[in-house]
């Protein structure tokens, strides 16, 4: 049930991902055409934009890769074979990225309450609508390590009752 939830929310994110990422087209294009052509006027604007709309990007991007598994994370050792050390190994890695999805959060909060008293320079947008990413991204990450460490956890204790 609760994983039927996260998928259909992680499948919004890739929608929303997608629509982002045809959105950078249009700034981007922008800028390309102004440098480039005569053809319309040079807009600073579509910059700040842009990096405000990657930002996002990058932000759901890293939320889709921690649902997904595959968010870097750096093998030192072969993958274990036993259930235990594989338990070991995948939840030493759910469980840092709970710990830093924390810090993401509380952090991130002082930094888009930072973000609220400043405005862009060309869009005079408030910097808090792109800063705010940080800690909805860390709160998500923290759902789906979560559940995903439950994953491995019944993962586990279904080897080891298929054994007894």
């Amino acid at each position: 049930m609760i994983g039927t939830v996260l998928e259909g929310f992680c499948k919004g994110l890739r929608v929303l991902l997608g629509v982002l990422m045809g959105a950078l087209a249009l700034p981007v294009a922008m800028q390309v055409i102004s440098r480039y052509t005569g053809l319309i006027p040079t807009f600073l604007w579509t910059e700040e934009l842009a990096t405000f709309i990657f930002v996002w990007i990058v932000m759901i991007g890293s939320m889709v890769a921690v649902w997904d598994g595959t968010h870097f994370d750096v093998r030192v050792i072969p993958d274990a074979r036993s259930p235990f050390l594989r338990l070991l190994q995948n939840g030493l890695v759910h469980v840092a990225i709970m710990i830093f999805a924390v810090l993401f959060v509380v952090y991130g909060i002082e930094y888009t309450e930072f973000g609220n008293n400043q405005r862009s320079v060309m869009m005079r947008a408030n910097l808090a609508i792109t800063y705010i990413s940080v800690p909805i991204a860390g709160a998500v990450w923290f759902v789906f390590a979560s559940y995903r460490l439950a994953q491995e956890i019944a993962k586990f204790r279904d080897s080891a009752a298929s054994i007894s």
